[in-house]
């Protein structure tokens, strides 16, 4: 017997069990059909998806993993290399006067000046600019001289142990007054001292 055999309207839903046999397996299958979709509607799916969400995740974990093996394999090459910038800052830093250092350095520039042979109109100290951690000390020169003699205290201030910068040289005749090939020049020379503990709390 095939299902096209069957009368709907002979069946008798309150007894199933003396249905024909094709009748009674095409329900079964219907409600297996039904059973296999309702769980995967309600269960499977959501399994499905927290799989798909553990599968990505599991790929950004192996990734950050990836990186952060990277890093230990390194770990003591960046240490080296942060030792060497540590000594090498430390360095740079030793190279910054202090407070009571100032003075002398002041006295250090004017020297060299006059040791290259220049006479000076001005040397004045402006004030102190606080800026990170440190501050910039900035001096108005205006030195007369030759080419040859400016040259020497450039070489001369750049040779210092401590740090001094040169900015905004302007070299021009040194007037009717002028001794042969005497000239004026006009510069700032930047130093710099670095700001102790109370210094940078205050700031």
């Amino acid at each position: 017997m095939n299902l096209s055999e069957i009368d709907i309207n002979d069946l008798d839903f309150s007894n199933i069990a003396n249905w024909p046999v094709a009748a009674r397996m095409f329900v079964i299958i219907l409600i297996a059909i039904a059973v296999i979709g309702l769980g995967y509607w309600f269960d499977i799916k959501d399994q499905q998806l927290r799989l798909d969400q553990a599968k990505s995740r599991e790929n950004e974990l192996k990734a950050e993993f990836e990186t952060k093996a990277r890093k230990a394999a390194n770990l003591e090459a960046y240490e080296q290399q942060l030792e060497e910038m540590r000594q090498s800052f430390g360095a740079m830093l030793r190279q910054l006067p202090n407070k009571t250092e100032v003075a002398d350095l002041l006295v250090d520039v004017s020297q060299t000046g006059l040791a290259s042979g220049l006479e000076f109109d001005l040397f004045k100290p402006q004030g102190e600019a606080p800026l990170e951690f440190y501050a910039e000390l900035p001096i108005s020169i205006k030195v007369r001289g030759t080419y040859h003699e400016f040259g020497a205290f450039v070489s001369g201030v750049a040779a210092l142990p401590r740090i001094v910068t040169i900015h905004d040289i302007a070299i021009q005749s040194a007037g009717k007054d002028a001794v042969n090939d005497e000239l004026s020049m006009e510069l700032t020379a930047k130093t710099y001292r670095y700001l102790d503990e109370s210094e940078e709390a205050a700031k």
